[in-house]
């Protein structure tokens, strides 16, 4: 087991039921974090239940319902936290969404479902966290953005888009908020990893990913969830004081800036 270097500390992470969400639950939790695993709707709960108990620290962690989607969801989500353990340590903006269409067929509806996730969700939920965060200092904001955000991939207008907002949002927080907050603000950008969603995608959508795979530098392969978490990780060590407005790209080389 890793040193217990979060120990006492609570993290809050957005999208924990599945997927990077779920991965990321676990590695800060195998360092010692209490985990509150966030879920959108109640037909997830029981996905949710299942990381939970999966945790090292699943005694002194907890599920919570809350659509970041909308306006009241991002508070629900914070004031849960706050009841539970009266403080936040440490906040992963994870839960996202993606349409991949054509520019022309993209739709209002595609607009309002990704933007009031991946970018209003985000922007409102560290709005409500920020007066939490530990006093004493030492507190971590660390948004998952995309690769998508600067390599502008064709079919993701709005995804990308959404996702460049939150890299913004990173640099602007990252000048902002850490004398005020006692906070450090970074991102980590996923190149394709393979969740349990791309898993199961089927054979077509893995014979476009061929020629993806073949150009990352790495290997022949998606990242698996872990290694984007093990970043997140170190971006929440003690030790990553000094480390503020980075973006760190996890992609294998996929994508270098």
């Amino acid at each position: 087991m890793p040193d217990q270097t979060l120990a006492d500390k609570v993290a809050i992470i957005t999208g924990a039921n599945t997927g990077i969400g779920a991965a990321i639950a676990l590695e800060l939790s195998s360092r010692g974090a209490s985990i509150v695993i966030n879920y959108p709707f109640p037909s997830l709960s029981s996905q949710a239940e299942s990381v939970l108990d999966s945790l090292p620290t699943a005694s002194t962690s907890i599920t919570v319902e809350a659509d970041l989607s909308t306006t009241t969801g991002p508070g629900t989500l914070v004031d849960a936290t706050v009841k539970t353990y009266g403080k936040i340590d440490i906040l992963v903006n994870n839960a996202g969404l993606a349409v991949n269409k054509p520019f022309e067929d993209q739709t209002l509806k595609d607009w309002d479902k990704l933007v009031n996730l991946n970018a209003r969700g985000v922007f409102l939920l560290t709005q409500s966290a920020l007066p939490h965060l530990h006093p004493s200092g030492g507190s971590r904001v660390v948004n998952i953005v995309s690769i998508s955000a600067r390599a502008a991939p064709p079919m993701q207008t709005i995804y990308a888009g959404t996702k460049g907002m939150v890299d913004s949002f990173t640099r602007v927080w990252a000048k902002e908020l850490p004398r005020k907050y006692g906070c450090t603000v970074n991102a980590v950008s996923p190149g394709p990893t393979m969740t349990v969603g791309f898993a199961t995608a089927g054979e077509d959508f893995m014979r476009e990913m061929r020629p993806v795979m073949e150009q990352t530098p790495v290997g022949d392969r998606m990242a698996s969830p872990d290694e984007i978490a093990f970043a997140v990780g170190f971006l929440c060590e003690p030790r990553a004081s000094w480390i503020n407005g980075l973006h760190l790209v996890a992609s294998g080389g996929l994508f270098i800036d």
